[in-house]
């Protein structure tokens, strides 16, 4: 498959494209630059729509998410928010967040990496999304903002459980209380951020990751990412019990086989995702 594929989203607010040279990857941009790619309704529809379509699909290897012009997502549309005033009846508004949540569900539970290419701020429910994701990169200018007891609200699309999870509670609740900009640097220290890369050079880096994940063995990859989402709440001993399941399952495929191959024969191996029992 040479050259780029583009998906069609439904809405020019949301573009995808599978990338070359194989379109094992596919590139979700966020395309709202005038409003830093605040999440319209037509973009949270579309969202909903591809991202898990996108898991499923069996060419796809790797996700990777980004914004246009020099931001990744705002979070809310606030000036949508404004002229609306009060928003609908609570148990609309519940069903419909649930509705959005499967997003950041999706990123976080599907069988293959995320990425997340942050080219400036993620706020709000954008900082959800990016910390949804297995892996981010951020430009040096690129900052993490929760912002909403700004607005007065509380928080939503996982910020919570995800910072929680990746920066301890001490640091979840600092974040979320103070509602301050944190910069590149000081994410990446706190473990939120996996690389932080000169501007010029976020995307170029962050495809290169995605690329290099999509030449691994698919199958091997879920069960390892099964394995570290059961880490973060099984105990020790549920988790070797797993372990041992997966790595007997990933071992039952032609990926392994001709891995082992390959190391004795001196050449790269081919990975298909393929089992060995038919």
């Amino acid at each position: 498959m040479g050259g780029l594929r583009t998906i069609e989203t439904g809405t020019n607010e949301l573009l995808c494209r599978r990338e070359a040279p194989d379109g094992r990857v596919a590139v979700i941009t966020l395309n709202r630059p005038e409003s830093r790619n605040a999440l319209s309704d037509a973009m949270k529809r579309a969202l909903a729509e591809l991202v898990p379509r996108l898991g499923a699909d069996p060419e796809v290897r790797v996700l990777l998410l980004t914004g246009a012009g020099g931001a990744f997502c705002a979070g809310g549309d606030t000036r949508r928010m404004a002229r609306e005033g009060r928003p609908p009846a609570p148990e609309a508004r519940v069903r419909q967040l649930r509705e959005e949540h499967e997003v950041p569900r999706a990123l976080h539970q599907m069988g293959k990496p995320t990425i997340a290419a942050l080219p400036g701020p993620a706020a709000g429910a954008g900082l959800g999304l990016a910390l949804a994701c297995d892996l981010r990169l951020l430009a040096e200018s690129a900052f993490l903002r929760s912002a909403y007891l700004q607005l007065g609200l509380s928080g939503d699309y996982g910020a919570s459980w995800f910072l929680t999870k990746l920066a301890g509670p001490a640091r979840a609740r600092e974040v979320l209380f103070g509602g301050e900009r944190i910069g590149a640097a000081e994410c990446e220290r706190l473990g939120l951020a996996n690389r932080v890369l000169p501007d010029a050079e976020l995307f170029a880096a962050a495809l290169a990751l995605a690329q290099q994940l999509a030449k691994m063995p698919p199958l091997a990859l879920r069960y390892m990412k099964e394995n570290l989402k059961f880490a973060l709440a099984g105990s020790l001993e549920a988790a070797l019990d797993a372990e041992a399941e997966r790595m007997v399952q990933s071992a039952d495929t032609e990926d392994y086989l001709d891995a082992i191959k390959a190391f004795s024969e001196k050449r790269p191996p081919r990975f298909h995702g393929s089992w060995t029992r038919g």
